[in-house]
């Protein structure tokens, strides 16, 4: 069945998303030159810019799915061309008419799964707080330093329950006052909104944003990148403001504070991957690093496309809950690029990025040759080692 978005629908899509803007588009091919899917396939954003220009875009297809929202393509155009929002756009038109590719149907599940109980993972909701259990973790009460904002994956999925149980061993540690939210924490609703549902996502910010402020929250630390950016830029859209921090930063900060000591050594080479969503769309990229630099024994080593210029894991713009064949992953790409660069552990700070390279890890049999850690993972390792 071939179906076409009604011409005047895509251009008022558009036009809410990024306005007359697509048409300053000149077609230069900076934004396929530097897209990630260039590497594992042919495809051209500049086709996609030019069809929604004149809202000829074909929304029942795969191509408006493939973006994964990591934005080096907009950070490339000597145009300004919002090449992310006129993705959304289309995939707004293409959520309302239900019209999703078989690859894609995976995405929907997960929007139900958001709807009914709070998460994409099909976990239930009363469940949330359950990664906690023998923790020293209480719930929030106003007046407490900081919210820590567990999010959907760290709270259900059972490789980041460990980062989870990381990051409160790691406050606990350094005397922090610190709290969750338990079943009053809804997902953040970034990735259903970049997959073009945007009435669930304002309804999941509303229930946060109640959250926030019935409980007297005031700062928040959060473990994804998704959640970093979503509070950060997109909730005040909701006339709010929170003080937002990522794990990575916060870590750095009880250092310097004097409140955290690392005991032990880590003997390593390591290797840091840049989540899209904490470097390309929030300029962090220095606190991770520096947070690595202080640990004994660690050597840090950098692959090709690293900072600026770091190759997408493959799991933003909702990708992580769409199929991909593993000749077009780009985490089997990354990790072969911390092989050559010689490290031993694969670090990061981003749960997305963590579930696509240990996925990547497995199919390319590298889990006696790499490992894949959170941060906060080899934080909490030489927070724990004896004297």
């Amino acid at each position: 069945m071939e179906t076409v978005a009604p011409f005047i629908e895509v251009i008022d899509e558009i036009k809410d998303a990024g306005g007359e803007i697509v048409k300053m588009c000149f077609q230069c091919g900076l934004c396929d030159a530097v897209c990630p899917w260039n590497r594992v396939r042919d495809f051209s954003m500049r086709r996609l810019i030019r069809e929604a220009a004149f809202g000829l875009s074909e929304v029942e297809g795969e191509d408006i799915w493939r973006c994964t929202t990591c934005g080096t393509c907009p950070a490339q155009c000597p145009r300004g061309v919002k090449q992310i929002d006129v993705s959304v756009s289309l995939r707004r038109v293409a959520a309302e008419y239900e019209l999703f590719p078989t690859s894609v149907r995976s995405a929907r599940t997960a929007r139900a799964s958001i709807i009914s109980e709070g998460n994409p993972l099909q976990g239930e909701r009363a469940k949330r707080a359950d990664w906690a259990q023998g923790l020293p973790v209480k719930p929030y009460e106003e007046g407490m330093e900081v919210l820590y904002f567990v999010g959907c994956y760290l709270s259900y999925d059972p490789r980041m329950k460990k980062v989870a149980a990381a990051t409160a061993n790691i406050l606990n540690a350094a005397g922090v006052e610190f709290g969750i939210l338990g079943d009053k924490e809804s997902c953040c609703g970034e990735s259903i909104r970049k997959t073009g549902s945007e009435a669930v996502f304002k309804n999941l910010a509303r229930e946060n944003i109640k959250a926030f402020i019935d409980n007297g929250v005031r700062r928040i630390v959060v473990s994804s990148p998704h959640c970093y950016h979503t509070f950060k830029n997109e909730y005040p859209e909701f006339m709010v403001s929170f003080e937002v921090v990522h794990m990575s930063q916060y870590i750095l900060e009880l250092i310097e504070a004097g409140r955290l000591e690392f005991k032990g050594e880590y003997p390593c080479k390591v290797t840091y991957h840049d989540p899209c969503y904490l470097g390309c769309h929030n300029d962090v990229y220095d606190e991770p690093r520096d947070l690595l630099a202080k640990v004994a024994g660690l050597e840090l080593v950098e692959m090709e496309d690293f900072g600026k210029g770091s190759l997408c894991c493959g799991g933003g713009g909702g990708r992580i809950w769409m199929d991909t064949p593993q000749e077009e992953r780009f985490s089997d790409i990354r990790l072969k690029q911390a092989q050559k660069a010689g490290a031993q552990v694969l670090a990061t700070a981003c749960p997305y990025c963590i579930t696509n390279f240990e996925e990547s890890r497995l199919n390319l049999e590298l889990e006696d040759a790499l490992e894949v850690k959170d941060i906060v993972e080899i934080v909490n390792d030489v927070i724990q080692a004896e004297d």
